[in-house]
């Protein structure tokens, strides 16, 4: 299923000039935990003489992944405790997620579900496709079904068409999502009839997963204007990574370069307590010191909120920086993004 020039082992690096023979066995080592894939357009982006590229640093395996932590969950987000049935992840009352495929274009090293996704991934058969859509007509509380995986953007279009229109369909969800990394990693995907295919009667919005401004290559942002050329609404999806875009500057970039080609930065995701990850979590506090930063900076279109999901399946909650103290009764302090302290309600002079 996967494009044609997709690196999957250490020998591949090897011969795409990437790693040195020394470090081709280490990663096959950690790629038979932590499944391993890195497409022809990502691989061209990697520069080899950059020991920190963040592009190599995403997707490369490490033996750092290796370092499993006591605290490290094979399911950091509790998806298992809320599968209603195969495929579908019932966690809030009025939205869910439909995952058809466990198969990505590329395996991010950070991955909250990678213990699940991979190139052997287990899908949904058809017969379990058809339970999992049934489920989701006979929930009438169901508003929104946010379309996950794997990346469903890698299925095949008879099959993203006829997932599509059968959502469409359903009279009580009035929404549909998609989380993808497609249109970053392997936009060769996306083309006029992608686009045309989610174009229902129901808006279909795409939430773009990009962590770093070096991945907007001139097909990504081809692959993007195609779909929002077409009216399809784009935000977006960033994880927080150590030593890949956790400074002002990068962020910056990041969500301008977003913003740029019509996509709205959404979630400023913390590193999820995924089994081997630790080497790219930063601090909450750093991540709060980083969104108070943004916000004297830059502009507001450009200003995700700032999200952990909480271990163990209790839900995705903003831990942005507070900028209140209440002083008693209705008054407070509000801190300005300066650092200046100022009384509210304001006191008359």
């Amino acid at each position: 299923m996967m494009q044609k020039g997709t690196v999957r082992t250490g020998q591949g690096l090897l011969d795409a000039g990437l790693v040195s023979s020394g470090e081709s066995a280490e990663i096959d080592r950690v790629a038979k935990q932590f499944s391993m894939a890195v497409t022809s357009d990502m691989v061209e982006l990697i520069d080899f003489h950059e020991p920190e590229d963040p592009i190599a640093q995403q997707f490369i395996p490490n033996s750092k992944e290796l370092n499993i932590l006591p605290e490290e969950l094979g399911d950091p987000i509790g998806d298992f405790p809320h599968t209603s049935i195969k495929g579908i992840v019932h966690r809030y009352p009025d939205r869910l997620l439909l995952k058809p495929i466990h198969v990505c274009p590329v395996y991010c090293r950070f991955c909250f579900r990678r213990e699940v996704v991979g190139d052997d991934g287990e899908g949904l058969a058809p017969q379990e496709l058809e339970a999992a859509l049934d489920y989701i007509r006979n929930h009438s509380e169901v508003w929104e079904v946010i379309l996950t995986g794997g990346d469903p953007m890698i299925l095949s279009k008879a099959k993203l068409t006829y997932i599509i229109q059968a959502l469409d369909q359903i009279d009580h969800v009035d929404v549909i999502r998609i989380h993808t990394r497609i249109p970053v990693v392997d936009p060769g995907r996306i083309d006029e009839d992608v686009a045309q295919i989610l174009r229902v009667s129901k808006p279909v919005y795409v939430a773009i997963h990009s962590n770093h401004p070096k991945e907007f290559s001139e097909a990504a942002c081809n692959a993007i204007a195609t779909l929002a050329d077409a009216g399809i609404p784009l935000v977006s999806q960033t994880v927080l990574l150590k030593g890949i875009n956790d400074d002002p500057e990068t962020l910056t970039q990041l969500f301008r370069t977003m913003v740029r080609n019509r996509i709205k930065p959404y979630y400023l995701h913390h590193g999820d307590m995924a089994k081997g990850t630790s080497h790219f979590r930063t601090t909450i506090q750093e991540g709060q010191a980083l969104m108070r930063t943004l916000r004297g900076k830059i502009s507001g279109l450009c200003q995700p909120t700032y999200v952990l999901d909480i271990p163990g399946g209790y839900g995705k909650v903003p831990i942005g920086p507070d900028y209140l103290q209440k002083q008693g009764g209705d008054d407070y302090l509000v801190e300005d993004p300066w650092s200046e302290m100022h009384l509210y309600p304001p006191e008359n002079e």
